[in-house]
């Protein structure tokens, strides 16, 4: 993908997840400054504080006020975090890393779980104050830790997980409902859907109501084999948001395995790693494509992973790329010509 002048016929955003440890204004200032529409805003860092932004509408107005000062505007948001802890066993010293305190609280698991949920609930209310209609996120899953399968458990325990993931996210949903707000699950192994079966046993268990849909991430599809372009037509109706973030699949060598081997990421000794927009294997242009023809007409944004590249220049560059793939759709059959009538 080429650098294209013309706009882009849907808005290209930053997600700020990589950028937390920024501040929001210096983030809105160089997402700006590179060409973007728009920030996917992760409640994360000072970028966005859920409680404050509930309870205080000063705090609120100063975040738009900031996207309006550098000419942005806002989609979605991202509460990756705080669904992760929603359903996942155990709760530990992992999750104490990246919840806030108010959420971590004693770190009493079923406590964290019950703080975690009601906090996604509180996200849908902010989304909605901000004008964005979609929350994209994790679940959290039960049964992840029960991938390898071994040593075995019954088909009883891996129904159970499905059963708490359901009992423990339709409550968050009906506050979606009400909010007129979307959740977009990031399928992502160790969530309760982290490929094509396990996506549609998870949208099964919640009865496939509307509040929850899938926010398309293809780089974890690339390194399982899954094909992320078949995925969008397979399940059209519940594309809700897109990131985009490449993956680059290194030839099999007869040592490196799809699990990363306990290495860094970068290390040359893996068998895949995350890299910048348009670096990677995945087919960005046949995406967009079947993106345009599920009528997908939301944001595009870009989730900027890459350990052998500068964000800076990785940011500023993938834009463009983005933009390069989102053509003029056409207003008419290009066979349409050949007719008499």
């Amino acid at each position: 993908m080429t650098a294209d002048p013309q706009p882009a016929r849907q808005p290209v955003t930053l997600f700020t997840g990589q950028w937390a440890d920024l501040p929001f204004e210096e983030v809105a200032r160089l997402a700006s400054a590179w060409g973007y529409d728009g920030l996917e805003i992760a409640a994360s860092g000072d970028h966005l504080d859920l409680a404050r932004a509930e309870a205080d509408p000063r705090y609120l107005r100063e975040r738009l006020d900031i996207l309006d000062r550098h000419g942005l505007r806002v989609w979605a948001i991202s509460h990756h975090l705080g669904g992760q802890a929603v359903c996942d066993d155990p709760i530990d010293f992992r999750h104490k890393a990246i919840l806030r305190s108010e959420i971590w609280g004693d770190g009493d698991e079923e406590g964290v779980r019950r703080r975690a949920a009601e906090d996604m609930k509180r996200a849908a209310r902010v989304a909605r104050k901000l004008g964005a209609d979609t929350v994209v996120g994790f679940t959290g899953s039960k049964i992840w830790k029960y991938v390898a399968m071994f040593p075995p458990v019954s088909q009883a325990v891996i129904d159970d997980g499905y059963e708490d993931f359901a009992r423990r996210w339709n409550p968050v949903l009906d506050v979606f409902d009400a909010e007129g707000v979307r959740f977009a699950h990031e399928v992502h192994p160790s969530e309760i859907a982290y490929d094509y079966w396990t996506t549609v046993r998870a949208l099964d268990a919640v009865d496939r109501r509307p509040a929850f849909g899938l926010n398309w991430d293809p780089s974890h599809m690339m390194w399982q084999n899954i094909d992320p372009v078949a995925f969008i037509t397979d399940f059209a109706d519940r594309i809700y948001h897109v990131d985009c973030k490449d993956t680059r699949v290194r030839t099999p060598n007869g040592r490196a395995g799809v699990l990363g081997s306990h290495l860094a990421w970068g290390d040359p000794r893996r068998g895949w790693d995350f890299v910048s927009t348009g670096h990677g294997d995945v087919p960005w242009e046949d995406a967009f494509r079947s993106l345009a023809a599920i009528g997908y007409d939301g944001p595009i944004s870009v989730e900027w992973e890459d350990a052998g590249m500068d964000r800076l220049h990785g940011a500023a560059e993938a834009v463009g790329r983005i933009r390069a793939a989102l053509w003029p759709l056409p207003d008419a059959a290009f066979d349409a010509a050949f007719s008499n009538q």
